[in-house]
């Protein structure tokens, strides 16, 4: 990413008209999809450029650009979970993606977390004078994935941090994370283009079906992007095909085809399913699944309304459990026949 993507044009001029931050911490907060990430690289690239013109703009051709882009600059430092950091082409990741990583073993065996060790491990970075006593900037990524003791020991840097060092904390729940760790940041909401811009975005990135990926991906273009072009699209349709069918839904078939998705992403999809039979019932509208309209319509008609929402709250508790499955295999058995279950009158 060379530019700054159109609907972030204003942010950036309001953040880089003066590089004197009001804090030593910026906490870049929004919904998953709409470029965060890349604008923390772009902002850190910018501020350690040592040629740059206008001070808003890394110049992309000075030594310091140049270590950037091959990852290799020593005052720059990237904090995220295992599971995404495997992918080698970090500087290509549409951010908040699906993770990447080289094989289906590392898949399940990547940690989604951040551990203390990593934190741990800025000790030296943080306290040591810079390559030739320059800027330092620390990127954590997402934020919120920390557990609670790579919490604590990120909050004792924030406390008593030197005066040249910046962290960049990108997040898409800012309320899952400390409160003293929010209060010592500069918090910052990133702005998400509206449909027509998000639509437009996708249109200029050849995506074929640009309305209805962007509603299934909720309405986050890069999240979209990622959905069109992703390795999902193949595990998605055989999901469609059988939620929208669950007179023949076959629970345990379909939890071996979604074993190479994500879980949270298979318990988000099922979540915007139930969320639009919910809607298309209640105000004969559906807002995700745009393309399956004929099927949420005629399932529609036929669930008992309380208990879908009763599900579809159950979800919550799915989806925060699906991070850390003991089973995975075993998690999506019992989501599926549950579904079925529910839309069988059962």
């Amino acid at each position: 990413m060379n530019t700054i993507y159109s609907w972030q044009q204003e942010i950036w001029q309001k953040l880089t008209q003066s590089h004197d931050f009001r804090s030593h911490a910026l906490l870049l907060k929004g919904k998953q999809g709409i470029g965060k990430y890349e604008f923390a690289r772009h902002l850190a690239k910018s501020l350690l450029c040592t040629a740059s013109v206008t001070k808003q703009e890394a110049c992309g051709k000075c030594l310091s650009c140049g270590w950037f882009e091959q990852h290799g600059h020593p005052n720059f430092y990237q904090v995220a979970p295992e599971a995404l950091s495997v992918n080698p082409g970090e500087n290509s990741e549409k951010e908040e993606n699906e993770e990447k990583p080289n094989s289906p073993a590392t898949k399940k065996n990547a940690s989604q977390q951040i551990s203390i060790e990593q934190i741990r491990k800025l000790t030296d970075f943080v306290y040591m004078t810079g390559h030739q006593g320059g800027y330092k900037i620390i990127l954590i990524y997402p934020v919120e994935t920390m557990n609670s003791a790579a919490a604590n020991a990120l909050l004792k840097k924030l406390e008593e941090p030197p005066a040249d060092v910046l962290f960049i904390l990108v997040t898409h729940q800012a309320q899952r994370l400390l409160p003293t760790i929010r209060s010592r940041c500069q918090q910052i909401a990133m702005p998400a283009p509206d449909v027509e811009t998000s639509v437009a975005w996708l249109k200029q990135q050849a995506v074929s079906d640009p309305e209805a990926c962007l509603a299934v991906a909720g309405f986050s273009p890069l999240s979209a992007l990622l959905f069109d072009k992703g390795e999902n699209a193949a595990h998605y349709q055989q999901f469609i095909q059988q939620i929208s069918e669950p007179a023949r839904l076959e629970p345990m078939a379909l939890a071996e085809a979604m074993q190479p998705v994500s879980l949270p992403v298979v318990v988000n999809w099922l979540q915007k399913w139930c969320y639009d039979l919910i809607s298309y019932r209640a105000t004969g509208k559906n807002r995700y699944y745009l393309n399956q309209l004929a099927a949420i319509q005629a399932l529609s008609g036929q669930i008992d309304l309380l208990e879908c929402i009763t599900f579809a709250r159950a979800l919550n508790s799915k989806r925060q459990l699906s991070h850390h499955p003991l089973n995975p295999r075993l998690f999506l058995e019992e989501l599926f026949i549950a579904y079925g279950l529910m839309m069988n009158g059962r």
